[in-house]
């Protein structure tokens, strides 16, 4: 009960702000402190009754949700008032800002950044809190309204449609496949936080033959003190990293509240242990942060979004039968949409590394200029960085051992930049070295035919982990595949095939070869040997474990 007391307490504050007052930065932890202020506050005032509890109504664009209302079925909305001083203006003005989500000339709104160093949308994540706070559940469809661009009694649940000839004024198929299942109900939790947002975006993308912009990264103005954050693509839809992080993060910490029995924990303490990267919640050292994606892709499948994505775009045109993406559209534009918007999230985000930009990490500008690839490539070359030898488990630690190898490679080797293309962490994250389109320094004389991927650690007698193993064997080169980055017949190598050296350790090369992609026909040679002209920054090493060319 006392979360949603929490929550009400929040609205209250919310609906009467101060104007003018200064805001903290826009982190996480700050956003878990006014909840645990709230929290103290709302267990002195015996504030705990279970109510309508959304802060996304204090949104004045979100006001009369019809969507919000209809899934929630809100009712005896009572707003707990406490006295001015119930938060800090620091604190009230941080929770004003991060309470709407939007994306406007290249900058998003609404997101605040994590202790892991990912950047989160508060909107998403607070309606998945509501809706495992009210009990996730499924929420009949009416079906029965003449809105619906079909008639309800041609529909027999689980069958189908019953009449597959019927098409739209414009001469299109309205109807889905003659096997289809229309949806005869929706996930309150899915279709709050991820279905409908999903749903609208591509639509709106297949009527003006845009593109999406799936996931789209961003730069924080400073990490230490963020305020600003600046996507790397400016024409971003909605659906960027951050808002699908906030939904994900709705999803997974919603699933978790309505499987837990009352009394449930402080909002305060379940936020906290899922973003701060210790033993998890409740001890579960998986339901993390980091790991959002692999936990979001096993509690969900493309097929059963589809189905959210249909009924939530279905149950939406019911609501607001004049919506402007809605009121012209049919049932099978509808269908293909939510199979297309389905399969793009799950392929091209769920089944992705997340990987932090330079930005993120704090790296250096790049010295020089630098020599594109010519994509698709052929190979995958698999390092280990020997020094930073142990693996690297919080962001903090990760991003660090970044800047120390992109130092000591600048500075110390007189490279134009860290050689690697991207460096896997032991955190759930992989971080962009000189990413896709640039020539790396990593695999001396075959630099410009492969990826040169670094796990940080010495794997000289013991493995890495198997979320760095995983993001290596198959998330990034999945994503490479799917982005023409890779070829189809790509191989994986070793860095000790083609250049005289130990990486990437005896324990980790001798798992290599047991990857279907192993090129084990490549027999390991000199790197003096090599006939490709070198980059500008790849002098002739020393024959150490340590080099990265």
């Amino acid at each position: 009960m006392m979360a949603h007391g929490v929550l009400l307490i929040l609205l209250g504050l919310l609906l009467q702000p101060e104007p003018g007052t200064a805001s903290y930065p826009l982190l996480m932890d700050l956003v878990i402190k006014a909840l645990e202020d709230l929290e103290q506050k709302a267990l002195a005032t015996e504030a705990t009754p279970r109510a309508f509890s959304s802060l996304l109504s204090v949104q004045k664009t979100r006001a009369h949700d019809l969507f919000h209302s209809f899934l929630f079925e809100r009712q005896d909305l009572k707003v707990i008032k406490l006295g001015p001083d119930s938060l800090s203006p620091e604190l009230q003005g941080l929770l004003e800002r991060v309470t709407q989500h939007g994306v406007q000339d290249g900058q998003e709104h609404g997101v605040v950044l994590a202790p892991d160093g990912s950047t989160v949308a508060v909107q998403p994540l607070l309606a998945g809190l509501e809706a495992g706070l009210q009990g996730r559940r499924m929420v009949n469809l009416p079906l029965n309204s003449t809105v619906f661009p079909w008639d309800a009694r041609t529909i027999s649940p689980g069958l189908g449609v019953a009449s597959p000839d019927v098409t739209s004024p414009n001469g299109e198929d309205a109807w889905p496949e003659a096997n289809a299942t229309l949806p005869t109900s929706v996930d309150s939790l899915l279709a709050i936080t991820l279905a409908r947002d999903l749903g609208l975006t591509f639509l709106q993308n297949t009527q003006t033959q845009g593109h999406p912009g799936l996931g789209s990264e961003g730069c924080w103005d400073q990490l230490s003190a963020p305020q600003t954050f600046t996507l790397l693509e400016p024409k971003a839809s909605p659906l960027t990293a951050a808002f699908l992080n906030g939904a994900l993060d709705g999803v997974l910490l919603g699933d978790y509240l309505s499987r837990t029995p009352e009394p449930r924990p402080p909002l305060s303490l379940l936020l906290s242990q899922y973003y701060g990267g210790g033993a998890g919640v409740a001890r579960e050292p998986k339901l993390r942060s980091n790991f959002r994606r692999q936990n979001a892709a096993a509690l969900t499948s493309a097929a059963t979004l589809a189905q959210e994505v249909l009924g939530a775009l279905l149950l939406l045109q019911r609501l607001e039968p004049t919506h402007p993406q809605l009121k012209d559209t049919n049932l099978g534009q509808m269908t293909r949409v939510a199979r297309h918007a389905s399969k793009e999230f799950t392929e091209a985000f769920l089944e992705c590394p997340a990987i932090h930009p330079r930005c993120r990490w704090g790296a250096e500008p790049y010295q020089g200029q630098p020599t594109p690839l010519k994509l698709p490539l052929g190979f995958l070359y698999v390092h280990h960085t020997y020094i930073p030898a142990p693996p690297c488990t919080s962001f903090s630690h990760c991003a660090t051992n970044m800047r120390s190898m992109q130092r000591y490679h600048q500075k110390d080797r007189g490279w134009d930049d860290i050689g690697y293309s991207f460096v896997v962490g032991s955190d759930g994250y992989v971080y962009e070295g000189r990413g896709w389109h640039k020539v790396g320094a990593h695999t001396l004389g075959h630099n410009s035919r492969g990826f040169g991927v670094a796990i940080v650690g010495n794997y000289t007698a013991e493995l890495p982990t198997e979320t760095a193993l995983r993001a290596v064997r198959d998330e990034l080169p999945r994503c490479a595949l799917r982005s023409g980055y890779l070829r189809p017949d790509y191989k994986v190598l070793g860095h000790r095939q083609l250049v005289n050296t130990l990486c990437p350790g005896e324990a980790l090369f001798n798992l290599l070869r047991t990857w279907p992609r192993f090129a084990s026909d490549v027999k390991q040679r000199a790197a003096r040997g090599a006939s490709l002209k070198r980059p500008r920054d790849e002098p002739r090493p020393a024959l150490l474990e340590t080099d990265s060319q």
